[in-house]
């Protein structure tokens, strides 16, 4: 049985987001990352997030509970390559509290740290 990651990226979980999710290393690209993190809410991964959040930024607790992310939709990306140390990925999240329908949108900031991709921090509409 495959099963579609929940980025929306339309690849199969495990040729996805699910060996980011293992070992965050793999993430070759800011938006690699960006799409990791989304999952790793749709599915309740926090280590994955607390593990990726950059540790001058990174709060104590990294968790969402309540919230059902149901799309992400990649807006843009500006660096974040590679060969970059850093990296800028706008996108638009939605998610449901209860029976609200709610989206995020966000331009968030990555910076290559020890060698891998990390979540800075981002602007908020």
């Amino acid at each position: 049985m495959t099963t579609l990651c929940p980025c929306g990226s339309g690849r199969n979980y495990d040729q996805c987001c699910g060996p980011i999710l293992d070992d965050p290393r793999r993430a070759e690209t800011a938006e690699a990352l960006m799409r990791s993190r989304y999952t790793a809410n749709a599915l309740g991964r926090w280590n994955h997030l607390w593990a990726t959040w950059h540790p001058r930024t990174r709060p104590d607790v990294v968790d969402a509970q309540g919230l059902k992310w149901t799309k992400l939709q990649i807006l843009s990306t500006t660096q974040g390559q590679p060969g970059d140390t850093t990296g800028v990925v706008e996108y638009r999240a939605s998610y449901q509290v209860g029976k609200r329908h709610e989206v995020l949108h966000e331009v968030s900031r990555f910076q290559r740290r020890a060698g891998r991709w990390m979540y800075v921090d981002g602007d908020i509409d």
